[in-house]
């Protein structure tokens, strides 16, 4: 069953593009930018908001940065958890008009997210950057999409040198973006991707065999009209996308976006370049009600006893966006136990 909770609602400001992390000692910790408007962001500040009861409850949301006032402005934050336990941000700052001029910044938090470095500039161009992606071997990725394409630097030293940019996905006949990339137990990265010529065309990903130094695809997952994929594996190994659906056509917010989903589906899948060899359950999660109905960007994390909390933001029944919480198991996708899911590779 999904449970909603309150994360974050202030009818003065539209709070959107959230993202979450879970502690070692077991607190969320979730980000997400504040601005004017989705389509006016004359002003704008990345948010951090905390739950120390597993997202029943936030504390009074708190500014990482500062309040801009027009060219340039903060546009969309990330937050992962390292091997180490220290926290990262990654976000956008835009300095041009039409979502132009993009930079991306780093900030280090310690373990519990209570105190912050200054901003961290990047090599890294683009926008609505993924997270930073932390591998087995130490490496750093950080990938945001800029001029048709969906690139990535990375890094051997904690951010200290980072290499020339690598192209993750790029096609002239297709509008590729946003990429979640998610590391597999056998060393493979598979790149989700956002698909934005507004058609409501599939989820496409790309593929890894060599820690991102170069990338195959793109193909094609039955995840239609998927914007926004955040991907992870669960405790089980299976892997979980959570999206907004974007059914395509006329429109803008109100018309094109209403609906919020989950997917799941296993590593084989995962690996699979042909659509048939793939499959998914798609799990709706929210509605958007609002005449200006406007959702889906979203973090997860999942508990050790298998709880999986997820924030977005919509806007619902407030007049502006707010962020919401939600709260379900993996056994409101499937039933059965753990053992029968998972990496997809048990003979038939």
């Amino acid at each position: 069953m999904i449970r909603k909770f309150a994360v974050s609602r202030d009818d003065d400001w539209y709070e959107a593009w959230p993202d979450a992390a879970l502690t070692e000692g077991g607190k969320l910790v979730c980000v997400f930018s504040q601005c004017t408007h989705h389509g006016d962001r004359s002003q704008t500040r990345f948010m951090l908001v905390e739950s120390a009861d597993r997202g029943r409850t936030w504390e009074k949301k708190r500014p990482l940065t500062e309040l801009t006032n027009g060219l340039p402005y903060w546009n969309c934050a990330r937050i992962t958890r390292l091997r180490d336990g220290r926290l990262v941000v990654v976000g956008d700052r835009i300095s041009e008009k039409k979502e132009n001029g993009g930079r991306n910044f780093l900030w280090i938090g310690d373990a519990e997210g209570t105190s912050w470095t200054e901003p961290i500039e990047t090599p890294l161009e683009g926008i609505v950057p993924d997270k930073l992606c932390e591998l087995p071997s130490g490496r750093w990725l950080l990938s945001a999409h800029t001029k048709g394409a969906q690139r990535l630097i990375y890094s051997d030293d904690q951010g200290k040198r980072w290499s020339e940019p690598v192209i993750v996905a790029s096609d002239p006949e297709l509008k590729l973006c946003e990429a979640s990339i998610l590391p597999l137990p056998d060393g493979t990265l598979v790149a989700f991707l956002r698909e934005n010529s507004g058609l409501g065309l599939d989820c496409y990903k790309a593929i890894s065999h060599d820690q991102g130094e170069s990338w195959n695809g793109v193909y094609r997952m039955p995840l239609p009209g998927c914007h926004r994929p955040v991907a992870g594996l669960l405790n089980s190994g299976s892997v979980l996308i959570t999206y907004r659906f974007m059914q395509g056509g006329k429109g803008w917010l109100g018309t094109w976006t209403q609906n919020f989903f989950a997917g799941l589906t296993d590593q084989a899948s995962a690996r699979a370049t042909e659509r048939r060899e793939q499959w998914t359950r798609i799990l709706p999660i929210d509605f958007d009600r609002s005449p200006a109905a406007d959702l889906g960007y979203s973090g997860w994390v999942q508990f050790e006893d298998g709880e999986i909390y997820v924030v977005q933001y919509i806007v619902d029944d407030a007049p502006k966006g707010q962020i919401r919480g939600y709260s379900f198991r993996e056994e409101d996708f499937i039933l059965g136990n753990e053992e029968d899911r998972g990496n997809g590779e048990k003979s038939e």
